[in-house]
């Protein structure tokens, strides 16, 4: 499969760096590539936008005792093959101010793919703040990819909130395991 997503090739280059990769030793010797979805426009949607500036922060639950402060930011709607679904995005509080990631929302979410064709603990879509007064944004779900912790039991990875279960398969972006040489 030729990969083209620039997201999926974006991927493929930090998990083949000896510096960033998440992956256990003996993965990184072997690594070729993630297992991507081939990419799917169905899945590039337009969604409806809503500021939640009244969500007070709270501790979202992880894969280890590791308790990250995250408020929700705002609230997405869209609509995939027909199917209307909602997704909550969530700002880490401590990367207010970041210059590297504090224009960044966090998506962490479980559909009907996860513990068949994807990690069973959910998959993650990192977006940019909407610019002020925007009411819709253009939400890609082939960008979804796994957290570190499918790879490397190392991690302290987020679970999504149960607000952010999705009645659906999303068969776009990174799936289970990576393929080796």
């Amino acid at each position: 499969m030729v990969i083209t997503h620039p997201k999926h090739l974006e991927l493929n280059e930090q998990y083949a760096d000896i510096e960033k990769s998440p992956l256990m030793k003996e993965d990184l010797k072997k690594f070729v590539s993630l297992n991507f979805y081939p990419e799917n426009e169905d899945f590039k949607v337009k969604a409806a936008f809503v500021l939640t500036p009244n969500e007070k922060p709270f501790e979202m639950k992880t894969s280890t005792e590791r308790l990250p402060v995250y408020r929700k930011y705002g609230q997405l709607t869209f609509k995939v093959k027909g199917i209307e679904e909602s997704l909550a995005a969530y700002q880490n509080q401590a990367f207010i101010g970041d210059p590297e990631y504090g224009n960044s929302l966090f998506i962490p979410y479980l559909d009907e793919t996860n513990g068949i064709e994807t990690y069973g603990g959910g998959r993650y879509i990192d977006i940019e703040i909407p610019a002020e007064g925007a009411d819709s944004i253009l939400l890609d779900l082939n960008e979804s990819y796994n957290p570190y912790c499918a790879y490397n039991y190392k991690y302290s990875c987020p679970k999504p909130p149960l607000e952010n279960v999705l009645d659906m398969k999303v068969e776009a972006g990174v799936k289970t395991g990576i393929i080796k040489r």
